[in-house]
């Protein structure tokens, strides 16, 4: 494996690279979109392909901010949150789906500009989300933080927009993956150190899966085609891969500090993993599991979450308003 050594030596020097580092880096930075007024950090992001609209949860700023994606301006602010967590688009239905932790509370915004349709109570911190469009459900991880606000995952009817059940795990959920071809829905529990398996069927658990000696399971990737299960942890900082039948562990490599998103790009066999210490860990992954460090793409401190969109050979990385005026960063993939 080539080593260029000066971006090695720069980004020891930042403090950010655990991994090897190619010559040539997996994703090529193409434009920022800047979002002047927004305060510190973004969560998650969605996006309208259709209508060329970019979704940002900016959890500091209490708002969704919507961004036409070809002028890069800003569309619209949806202002009232209190901390935008989870997004989720539904191009069918036309509706975008908040989680909102501080008001701990589903909400449906739709029309042009969007506007609120309907709000679902939930237990506290409302969190990441998944849309299955085959069954019109929706999962949303929330709750945990004491018994009177139980760890669960609610089950949503997209039709009705009304709360169908809630499936009780052992924590609160962090990050939510869905197998449309075999109708599961994966489950990371951070504090247990735990991978939960729900039948989108039944909505029932039927797997509950121990990570061996790795705890802090935020973010989740899920290879389709080879039926593998990427997990991002934070102690010890490493990326897992386990058998998307059995949970067992079929390879690791440590990573940067502080994973909070990860993404799977089918045409490249690549795992893209976003850490809070300010750098994109690129891995090859082969159709046996087996994981090969690429590069370290270095953002800033605090830049954690984003959005994959393969159609477009797009990753977008929010850069918070904190230390520098907060952007959406759009880099190009290496998809053929």
């Amino acid at each position: 494996m080539i080593r260029n050594s000066v971006i090695a030596v720069c980004i020891a020097v930042c403090g950010i690279g655990l991994i090897q580092i190619h010559a040539e880096s997996p994703i090529t930075l193409q434009r920022t979109i800047p979002l002047t007024g927004v305060k510190g950090k973004f969560d998650h992001f969605a996006v309208d392909e259709a209508g060329h609209r970019l979704f940002a949860a900016a959890t500091g700023n209490k708002t969704v901010e919507v961004v036409d994606l070809a002028t890069g301006t800003k569309l619209q602010s949806i202002a009232g949150l209190g901390k935008p967590h989870g997004l989720a688009w539904v191009a069918q239905k036309g509706l975008l789906f908040v989680a909102d932790g501080e008001k701990a509370e589903l909400n449906v915004f739709k029309g042009s500009p969007l506007k609120l349709i309907r709000s679902i109570k939930l237990s506290d911190d409302a969190d990441d989300l998944v849309y299955d469009n085959a069954t019109n459900v929706l999962y949303v991880g929330h709750g945990g933080s004491d018994t009177a606000n139980p760890a669960s995952v609610a089950i949503i009817d997209g039709e009705s927009l009304s709360l169908i059940a809630n499936i009780a795990v052992a924590a609160h959920p962090e990050a939510l993956e869905l197998d449309e071809t075999g109708h599961r829905v994966f489950v990371n529990i951070s504090d247990a150190g735990q991978v939960v398996v729900i039948d989108g069927r039944s909505h029932a658990v039927v797997n509950k899966w121990q990570l061996n000696g790795a705890k802090g399971n935020t973010p989740l990737a899920y290879d389709v085609a080879d039926d593998l299960l990427l997990v991002g942890c934070r102690t010890p900082a490493k990326l897992l891969v386990l058998n998307g039948k059995t949970g067992k562990e079929i390879a690791s490599a440590p990573s940067d500090t502080g994973a909070d998103d990860l993404f799977y790009e089918p045409a490249t066999h690549r795992a893209y993993l976003i850490t809070g210490s300010g750098a994109v860990d690129t891995f090859a992954v082969s159709a046996d599991g087996k994981l090969e460090a690429l590069a370290v793409t270095g953002t800033v401190a605090g830049a954690k979450t984003g959005l994959l969109v393969p159609s477009q050979r797009s990753l977008y990385i929010g850069i918070p308003g904190t230390t520098f005026p907060a952007e959406v960063r759009v880099y190009q993939t290496g998809a053929r």
